[in-house]
């Protein structure tokens, strides 16, 4: 059976009160995890529920893949960034989300967060009545006021906040960090499962913030030489290295100032502060003694951190592509990966009606619009660019690849010829083999050589200078310097000593063969593109012997993507001083001639286990040829972290793309009501925008997987709609009990999912 993985970055959008829908959305995310992460774990786990049954059955079902889901990246702001830091936990610890429909339905209502020293008696505000009589009457559009007028509870909670104080936030925050903690709190209680995210694998979770005054930062220029200027960006980012440690995101206290912080939208909350959770710790007789670290990472250089306000990350990073984009770079891939940008956004395609009707902004709206519409609603062209970009390069660099095999294999004809054929591959070939196509590369590659030879030395230095920083806890720059100076004194960054009679044993050869790793990744992974372009079109024994072949060479790299130590290693500490030791003391802890030795064994191995002898000699030909691709391939990719040859989709999640069920309606969120408070005024909205969430959630989550499938293995329309279909009801069973305000909403699914 052949293996892949689904491996999906989320990006939430911004949303205000949208949230209640984005949780939705997020908690069929987290269902899917779980159905994948069921698949593969011991048993004994806690039962699986509603949807995600659905799910692990569609898994089950697909002839000769095991297909893996995973949510390793997640990116908020605002509303999206809430629900992005409770599902990165739920994600990465194992946690309930089940455990906080609460928290969306009881405590997203505008009574609760309205602030009680800003709430006024129904009479205390005479001359507040008019404005609340005019924003009813005539100020909203018109669903908003046949909303206001169909349900008293609108009514009546609109009224509160109108006359709430004014030019303050209406809001608490204080009530809103306690709705966060408390949600945490709750997670943690409920059914816990092994982690959704596996121990070996990275995690990176990213919320984006508004620091109201600014930071200073200082700038290089040629006149005048510096400058400083303040930077309002600033991006919150909780990570897990996947070094086999045991899963864990963060404290608690840190995860709800990041949510509490990327939510505080203008006007209607205050700016969050650290002291806000001091206060709430204090109350509940919790301590935070990470406290210190965590500012120190968020806020450096802050002279009074507890005074820092920072406000809604939408403000300029509605849509934070970025993050999630620089976190691709170095990301394992033990298996085939179909890496999917997933972008959550609750009210795509908002449109001015003054553009249609021809009138002209009218002051005020254009002052709101400018400072606040406009910004957040931004399309996403530039980061989808970016994508493009990254995929366009992968596209030109398999034509170079696919244009160049016929020379490359004729200079193996030249220098093995048909003993490659004709002999099955061993330990002691293999190695004479590779050593002699090394050696041609070199020669047949020219001035080209000497220039990939000096760049690949630089990049293996540069990796050693952080590693050995890391490991010493010495200052990067510093031992970039020292490393660099001990290697050109000694003669080792020579890449024309690789050509000599002696070129084997050359300092240049000898420093690659101890140092790097990143080089014997790349051979690997395009040995393996190289099975996956044998696999297109190879009849049903040949491509169960290549999934084998696959599967095996996916194992050979797992170690190599995880050898660089990371314990102790005492003589990177004085790596400034005494580079040398370091240098030994790092080739020793890398152990790469032990490895190899390893790798090559395993790969003699797997050629040798049943493959036809033309197929067994393109695999190896592809393995020996490598260095003439990487010659020609490295300096086109060396600026970039990501894969050099891995596409990147994109897909979007909005009510917009789900048609599954546009008989019982969804098209229209209740959250969008009021400038996108509107579910801050009903329960019933909130039940709505909720549970319609889990099912465009379960709809286009489907419709993902499927289209991760092999074409022939794609379910049919009718087949696909019963999926769905099944979803849908799982879903609806599970949350009739809880959302007693929608009655009618319930039996318009009944109705549809009966027909």
């Amino acid at each position: 059976m052949q293996t892949k993985e689904l491996r999906l970055a989320l990006v939430c959008y911004g949303g205000v009160s949208l949230a209640v829908y984005m949780h939705g959305l997020t908690k069929e995310v987290w269902k899917l995890a779980r159905a994948s992460m069921r698949r593969h774990s011991p048993a004994g786990l806690p039962p699986a529920r509603d949807s995600e049954i659905v799910y692990q059955a569609l898994l089950d079902s697909l002839p000769n893949l095991d297909l893996r889901v995973m949510c390793d990246i997640v990116a908020g702001a605002s509303a999206g960034g809430i629900n992005g830091v409770l599902l990165a936990r739920a994600l990465v610890e194992g946690h309930d989300l089940d455990a906080i429909r609460s928290l969306w339905l009881d405590g997203a209502d505008s009574d609760v967060l309205l602030d009680k020293a800003a709430a006024s008696r129904p009479l205390s505000k005479l001359w507040a009545i008019p404005l609340v009589w005019w924003v009813r009457r005539r100020g909203l559009e018109d669903e908003d006021k046949a909303e206001v007028a169909a349900h008293g509870e609108v009514k009546r909670k609109l009224s509160r906040f109108m006359r709430s104080r004014w030019f303050k936030p209406p809001f608490s925050g204080a009530a809103f960090s306690g709705l966060l903690a408390d949600a945490f709190a709750a997670m943690e209680k409920g059914e816990r499962t092994p982690p959704l995210v596996p121990r070996l694998h990275p995690f990176d979770l990213f919320v984006t913030v508004t620091d109201y005054h600014g930071a200073p930062q200082r700038l290089r220029l040629n006149t005048p030489e510096e400058v400083t200027e303040p930077e309002h960006r600033l991006v919150i980012g909780f990570a897990c290295p996947g070094d086999g440690a045991e899963r864990h995101l963060g404290p608690t206290p840190d995860l709800v100032f990041a949510a509490r912080a990327t939510a505080s939208f203008p006007g209607a909350f205050p700016p969050a502060r650290i002291s806000e959770i001091d206060t709430l710790l204090a109350s509940r007789g919790e301590d935070w003694p990470e406290r210190q670290a965590f500012i120190d990472r968020v806020l450096p250089g802050r002279a009074h951190p507890e005074s820092v306000d920072l406000i809604d990350g939408a403000v300029l990073d509605n849509r934070p592509f970025g993050p999630a984009l620089a976190a691709l770079g170095k990301r394992p891939a033990h298996r085939e990966v179909d890496r999917r940008f997933v972008y959550l956004d609750p009210k795509p395609g908002m449109h001015d009606d003054g553009a249609v009707t021809g009138q002209p902004p009218g002051f005020f709206g254009t002052i709101l619009r400018s400072l606040a519409d406009i910004p957040r609603q931004q399309p996403i062209r530039d980061s989808l660019g970016t994508i493009e970009a990254i995929s366009m390069r992968s596209r030109r660099l398999r034509h170079i690849v696919i244009g160049m095999m016929p020379q490359v294999d004729i200079a193996i004809d030249a220098a093995i010829g048909m003993r490659l054929l004709l002999f099955s591959p061993s330990l002691e070939r293999l190695a004479g083999w590779r050593s002699r196509m090394n050696s041609e590369a070199a020669k047949a590659t020219g001035f080209a050589y000497g220039a990939y030879g000096r760049l690949k030395f630089a990049l293996v230095t540069e990796r050693l200078a952080e590693r050995i920083a890391t490991l010493g806890g010495q200052d990067v720059a510093a031992v970039r310097v020292s490393l660099w100076r001990h290697l050109n004194a000694s003669g080792t960054n020579k890449p024309e000593s690789a050509l000599g009679k002696t070129g084997a044993a050359s300092p240049y050869v000898l420093f690659l063969r101890n140092f790097d790793v990143d080089f014997r990744i790349r051979r690997l992974r395009f040995l393996i593109r190289r099975v996956n372009m044998e696999l297109t079109g190879a009849d049903e024994a040949t491509a169960a012997a290549l999934g084998k072949v696959k599967a095996g060479l996916y194992t050979i790299l797992g170690p190599h993507l995880l050898c660089w130590p990371s314990g102790s290693v005492p003589a990177a500490g004085n790596a400034i001083a005494d580079p040398a030791s370091a240098l030994a003391a790092v080739a020793s802890a890398l152990d790469l001639k032990g490895l190899d030795a390893r790798s090559d064994q395993a790969l003699v191995d797997l050629l040798a286990s049943g493959l036809p002898r033309r197929l067994r000699r393109d695999l190896v030909a592809a393995y020996l040829g490598f260095p003439f691709f990487d010659i020609a391939i490295l300096p086109l990719i060396a600026d970039g972290n990501i894969d050099e040859l891995d596409e990147i989709k994109v897909d979007r999640i909005s009510p917009e793309d789900c048609s599954a069920l546009t008989s019982a309606g969804g098209q229209r969120l209740k959250g969008a009501l009021f400038n996108a408070f509107g579910a801050f005024f009903s329960r019933a909205y909130r039940e709505h925008d909720y549970l319609w969430g889990r099912l465009h959630g379960a709809e286009r989550l489907i419709d993902l997987v499927v289209s991760s499938l092999p074409a022939k293995a794609r379910p049919d329309a009718a087949t696909l709609g019963e999926i769905r279909r099944a979803a849908f009801r799982a879903i609806v069973a599970a949350e009739r009990a809880h959302l007693v305000d929608i009655p009618d909403t319930i039996a318009a699914l009944d109705a549809a999912l009966a027909e």
